[in-house]
């Protein structure tokens, strides 16, 4: 079954299909989608998948994004009365998931809400009303008749701390959510098609997964004590049934590598305050950039003290969200444990969550501060909901961390090459470029050299891009950008300006003469040329992505004037 929404921008439509025994899959096709959080670019759009499972009471698991409020409750409605369902089993409280919770409420209220202990507490605050509920731990079960009994794993931060995964004993259907899943719209139920989602697989592990690498080998321990899995019915893109153990494969092979990294950071808050889980995910980000392992920690669950401190004293940088005023003992003692660990010459960051009675941050900076620690970026402040900037000053923030605990290891990196060789790759020049960009409320700039045609037809132009810097997030998959061309003696104050270290959500822009282009990004007035491009595609260049982007529109301000030129002495750092 298929339906199309109305709307013509944005294409919206559901795909039924039958992938198991009494078992139903509703996926909510979202083609158009560019972008999952101000860092995430898409290339192939996403999905949402929900699944009905029948045995004698029928079982729910998950719903789907608001978006699709109508389509989905239609077409739920054309596979079963919504009153006759018994429960809901809700993955993650995430809103692409759970976004038609209450409106499931409100079409069987007698249903009964299954998930792990943080998610109800979750949903609790997100439909306001009360709702039957049956809260789960590691290896429970729930015997829908038939055969079908579903038995329960819980596997926090994957991404968010309330993850829980399920399997159907009777299909060997094993329902994931955000874990194995890639943001992939095709009409492929399934991954029988692998070469064409493995690009897509692995940067979704490497925006979301990557930073909860240990977490991820605790999910595939639990994994390994249940029966044979045939098939891994994701959250995100298409169902795992082709390949299941080659891509539950990777992820172990990845997440090992990013677990054994010599460099990590902590990040502790608390999950269910404020808006914690989205701006430590953020910073969570924003290290991983610059290749730092993440180790995220809710203080309200972490019970095992003498795990805490072996964590704290491993990590090369620490990252506190303020807990409420009220917190319980638990997660005072997780934080007093934390700050007890804690020793010299380790990085401190400080972020408040935003729940209205955050504890007060400097004091508690202080304290990190007398013992030793170095302060890694300002306290960020919440006090409005969090906006596209305010998550972008935490990937900014998170990034400036991991540069610096990782300063010494990028010292010894650029006196690695042999003298011969540094100095032949120095001799390759290139011209000197500033590239800005603006991505809704958000914009950034970059000074660059490493830029050259890559194409006639169409006008195509390359630039390599650090993974670390800000703007990277802003050159997505069909991002636009302006392309500034410097002017052979006279582009040292542009340069200088752009070459400065900037603060976390700093304005770049400020104090330069700009002028908008026809999308809005801006142009720098004293540049000699610009040129307007869109993002076609990207390619892993180790440290740098390799950006390819078309070229619609440029001007020249001074006919008769040469491109600034850049020439390096050594070719393993700028």
């Amino acid at each position: 079954m298929v339906a199309l929404t109305e709307k013509t921008k944005k294409k919206l439509t559901m795909q039924t299909a039958e992938i198991a025994a009494d078992t139903t899959t509703m996926r909510s096709l979202d083609w158009d989608r560019d972008r999952f959080d101000i860092e995430f670019g898409l290339q192939n759009g996403t999905t949402y998948n929900s699944f009905l499972i029948r045995g004698e009471q029928t079982a729910l698991v998950d719903t789907s994004h608001e978006k699709f409020r109508q389509l989905y409750l239609d077409t739920l409605k054309g596979l079963i009365n919504p009153a006759e369902i018994n429960y809901l089993v809700i993955s993650h409280t995430e809103p692409d998931h759970s976004g038609l919770v209450k409106d499931i409420l409100q079409l069987a209220p007698e249903i009964t809400v299954v998930g792990s202990k943080v998610a109800i507490q979750f949903l609790e605050d997100m439909v306001h009303q009360p709702f039957k509920r049956r809260i789960v731990k590691n290896g429970d079960r729930l015997d829908l008749g038939n055969g079908h009994e579903l038995e329960f794993v819980i596997a926090p931060n994957l991404h968010w701390p309330d993850t829980m995964f399920t399997f159907d004993h009777k299909t060997q259907v094993l329902y994931t959510c955000d874990a194995f899943g890639l943001h992939y719209c095709s009409d492929s139920t399934f991954d029988e098609d692998l070469a064409a989602i493995e690009p897509d697989y692995q940067y979704y592990y490497d925006c979301l997964m990557g930073p909860n690498a240990r977490s991820v080998l605790s999910a595939l321990k639990r994994m390994g004590e249940l029966p044979k899995i045939g098939m891994v019915a994701t959250g995100h893109g298409p169902l795992l049934y082709h390949n299941v153990d080659e891509l539950t494969g990777r992820y172990k092979n990845w997440s090992q590598t990013q677990a054994k990294a010599e460099t990590a950071v902590g990040i502790f808050y608390v999950a269910d305050y404020g808006y914690s889980v989205s701006l430590a995910q953020s910073i969570a980000n924003g290290i991983a950039k610059t290749g730092v392992a993440v180790e995220m920690v809710d203080l309200r669950g972490a019970t095992d003290l003498q795990e805490l401190r072996e964590l704290v004293s491993r990590c090369a940088g620490i990252v506190i969200g303020m807990p409420p005023t009220n917190a319980g003992v638990t997660t005072q003692a997780a934080l007093g444990t934390v700050l007890g660990s804690a020793k010299e010459k380790q990085g401190i960051g400080i972020f408040e969550t935003g729940g209205g009675d955050d504890e007060p941050t400097y004091p508690l900076l202080n304290k990190f501060r007398a013992l030793g620690l170095n302060i890694s970026f300002p306290v960020i402040e919440i006090r409005e909901t969090p906006s596209e900037n305010t998550y972008k000053l935490c990937e900014e923030a998170g990034t400036d961390l991991g540069q610096w605990v990782t300063r010494d290891k990028s010292i010894k990196a650029m006196k690695s090459l042999g003298a011969d060789l540094d100095k032949a790759l120095g001799r390759i020049s290139g011209g000197l470029y500033i590239i800005t960009a603006k991505k809704g409320d958000v914009s950034s700039a970059m000074l660059a050299s490493w830029v050259t045609q890559a194409s006639f037809k169409p006008l195509g132009v390359s630039i390599a891009v650090s993974k670390d810097r800000a703007i990277e997030s802003l050159m997505q998959v069909g991002d636009r950008f302006v392309l500034n061309v410097l002017e052979e003696g006279n582009y040292q104050s542009l340069m200088k300006h752009f070459l400065k270290r900037f603060a976390p959500g700093a304005d770049r822009f400020q104090g330069v003469r700009t002028q908008p282009s026809q999308n809005g990004t801006p142009i720098l007035a004293d540049a000699l040329a610009y040129m307007e491009c869109e993002v076609v595609s990207r390619m892993d260049g180790g440290d740098h992505w390799i950006v390819y982007s078309t070229v619609d529109a440029g001007r020249v301000s001074k006919p008769q004037a040469l491109t600034a030129v850049h020439h390096r002495k050594v070719g393993n750092h700028y």
